[in-house]
């Protein structure tokens, strides 16, 4: 009602006196004022918050139902690039939004329309030039009193960069984890009191945890095999703040020794206390078994070379003392004093000579004859032997696979290896008793397999020799393929069994593992190739008699104790000997002479004239003489390549009489005459 209708419906109404009159006359003057007042504080208010709208820092948009643009306030278009009537009435989806969006955007515009409930999203928008800005939007719809949609609205911010900074953290994040989840040492922290805290797959697998979960159960002090281990790391740690190349004694939670090299860096708070602590291990476990390998190999390459450099004159010393010995028991009747003690000599001789070829054996230097065989037959026939010579509270089990495949060895060695090992087993067995076990088996390793054991990959004959007797420690274990080692007592062992075990499989290009403990046996574990080639079945004569002969022999070797042994023992069977003690000498003998001779044996080292040279320049001479080469021991020579440059026979000495004799009649193709 206005002031004039007031007035007139005062005066209709009643007729007050003046003064009640002008008094409210003037209450409603005051209210006019009042209202006026009012009114300019509210336009002022609408103007000071379209201001603030205006101005604020974050975007602000109307939209109405059709998607017209209705508002845009300045951040929005100073940001964007755009004034205010170059986007007011216009299409909001066409001017902002990225097309391949606009379907997810028309989504959210439809639920605004439909509900008054407040939305948030993220989407890009464009700016004038049509570079993509990503926005976050708090959005809601506004509705008529009668609840009809009026229009809708958002707030929003440019979270462009922090978008981006969130990506680089995001990514950042990933390539530390990357680093320390695949990094190749086992990386950790840990609290000073041994608490895991974080650890990557290395680690787990350093120590053989199956789940992370496991890893963080386990306090860190429990790996140490040392009880103060952990407090004399922590001491220094504290001391020096960092560490590196520290080799802790550890274990794995199966207690199985580990060998490890650790940096450790410690995080102190301002107090200068250890609050955390940051170390890399590095499993070098494989490592030293290799290098282990590798320095048994190198020992027995240089106890090799050695044994090499012995072979050639002991085999000379003990030429003349066989031969001697032999001569005299022909000559003294049996069961007389003398006899028996040339025999004892005698066989003296011989255990000398085996005990040569064992230590060649083991250092690779015996050049023995291989081929294509089963080792069923063999390792069968050393249990029947060995069943009969150990106590019978040793239990032997077998387990003999017929469908193994062949190797290519030596008879006598495998027969060796087979008789070592399972005599090695039955005298860890001697006083308690036990179970020997022997299998043989075929394995086949792949290559990850293969490069984990050391070897190449392939089919393998596995033989097995384990005894439950009294086990070895780490220590012993390193130490029973050397050369005379032994544990038994004197008198009871020469210590060159499992040597010439190594040295025989080495040669073979197999491996020999061991697995041993203290008070729970040992196991020795040999792999060979097995060849794919065909068996060859092999006759061996064994030589019961002494052959006797006739013809001219000239004989060569720089040591005159063989000389007159040989000579000795040539014409007791019936041949003529021609000595000589120089290769230039007998060469010039031969020059002059040459159909004089039936056969020449030569030594293989001499200072004029090695035998390989002076046997070519006779051959060279006449093409048909036979020459037998005989040698103390040479690397250089092998019967093979004796049979190459023309020579017919090869022996290593000492030469047994009847092994000399039964050779002759082979080069002078003929018959043997036996002696009487």
């Amino acid at each position: 009602m206005s002031y004039n209708d007031q007035k007139d419906f005062f005066y209709r109404h009643g007729k007050p006196s003046y003064e009640e009159l002008e008094k409210r006359i003037q209450a409603l003057e005051q209210r006019e004022s009042e209202h006026k007042k009012a009114k300019k504080k509210f336009q002022e208010i609408g103007n000071f918050s379209q201001t603030l709208l205006q101005t604020a820092p974050f975007f602000y948009v109307a939209v109405s139902a059709q998607g017209k643009i209705l508002m845009a306030n300045d951040t929005m278009l100073n940001a964007l690039g755009y004034k205010h009537d170059e986007v007011v009435g216009k299409d909001c989806m066409t001017t902002f939004i990225p097309e391949k969006y606009h379907g997810e955007l028309s989504v959210i515009f439809d639920r605004l329309i439909k509900s008054n409930k407040p939305t948030l999203n993220e989407n890009y928008i464009l700016t004038r030039d049509q570079k993509e800005v990503l926005v976050e939007w708090h959005g809601r719809s506004v509705f008529t009193e009668k609840g009809e949609f009026n229009y809708f609205f958002g707030l929003g911010r440019d979270i462009t960069e922090r978008k981006r900074t969130e990506e680089e953290l995001r990514r950042s994040e990933e390539r530390y984890r990357e680093y320390f989840e695949e990094n190749i040492s086992g990386t950790y922290i840990s609290s000073p009191k041994g608490k895991l805290i974080a650890c990557n797959r290395e680690y787990e697998r350093i120590f053989g945890f199956k789940t992370t979960q496991q890893a963080l159960d386990t306090p860190i002090h429990n790996f140490f095999v040392d009880s103060d281990g952990r407090d004399k790391f922590l001491t220094r740690l504290k001391k020096e703040k960092r560490i590196t190349g520290y080799e802790p004694n550890l274990k794995k939670i199966d207690g199985t020794s580990i060998y490890l090299i650790e940096n450790a860096s410690g995080v102190f708070d301002d107090e200068d206390n250890l609050k955390h602590i940051r170390g890399f291990l590095l499993d070098l476990t494989e490592q030293k078994r290799l290098e282990r390998h590798l320095q048994q190999a190198q020992k027995m390459e240089a106890i090799g070379t050695l044994a090499g450099g012995i072979a050639h004159d002991f085999n000379n010393i003990l030429f003349p003392v066989l031969g001697h010995t032999e001569i005299l028991l022909q000559d003294l009747p049996e069961g007389s004093p003398e006899h028996d003690r040339l025999k004892k000599i005698y066989g003296g001789a011989i255990r000398a000579r085996d005990l040569v070829k064992q230590i060649l054996a083991f250092s690779r230097q015996d050049r023995s004859q291989r081929n294509a065989m089963k080792l069923q037959p063999i390792i069968k026939e050393v249990l029947k032997f060995i069943r009969s010579t150990i106590p019978t509270t040793i239990k032997i089990m077998q387990d003999i696979r017929p469908d193994c495949g062949s190797v290519k060895a030596d008879p006598i060695q495998i027969h060796q290896i087979v008789m070592n090992l399972t005599t090695n087993a039955s005298h860890a067995m001697e006083e308690s008793g036990g179970e020997l076990s022997i299998s043989l088996k075929e394995i086949e390793f792949c290559a990850t397999k293969a490069i984990l054991s050391g070897m190449e990959p392939g089919v393998y004959a596995c033989l097995t020799v384990e005894d439950t007797g009294i086990g070895m420690d780490k220590e012993l274990a390193g130490k029973i393929f050397d050369p005379f080692f032994t544990t038994k007592e004197k008198g009871k062992g020469t210590g060159m069994g499992l040597a010439v075990v190594h040295g025989i499989v080495a040669d073979m290009n197999g491996i020999i593992l061991t697995d041993s403990k203290p008070g729970r046996g040992t196991q020795f574990n040999v792999y060979f190739h097995v060849e794919k080639s065909v068996l060859k079945e092999e006759n061996f004569q064994e030589i019961t008699s002494v052959p006797r002969g006739t013809g001219s022999i000239l004989i060569v070797d720089d040591e005159e104790a063989i000389v007159t042994i040989q000579t000795e023992m040539l014409e007791s069977l019936g041949y003529r000997v021609i000595p000589h003690t120089s290769s230039t000498e007998a060469l010039e003998t031969f020059r002059k002479t040459p159909g004089a001779f039936d056969l020449v044996i030569t030594d293989m080292a001499m200072p004029d004239m090695p035998g390989d040279r002076l046997a070519a320049e006779m051959v060279r001479i006449r093409s048909d003489i036979p020459v037998l080469l005989c040698t103390g021991f040479s690397k250089i020579m092998s019967e093979e390549k004796a049979v190459s440059l023309g020579i017919k026979g090869f022996l290593i000495k000492p030469i047994q009489t009847k092994i000399l004799a039964q050779k002759i009649c082979q080069l002078l193709g003929k018959p043997a005459i036996k002696k009487s």
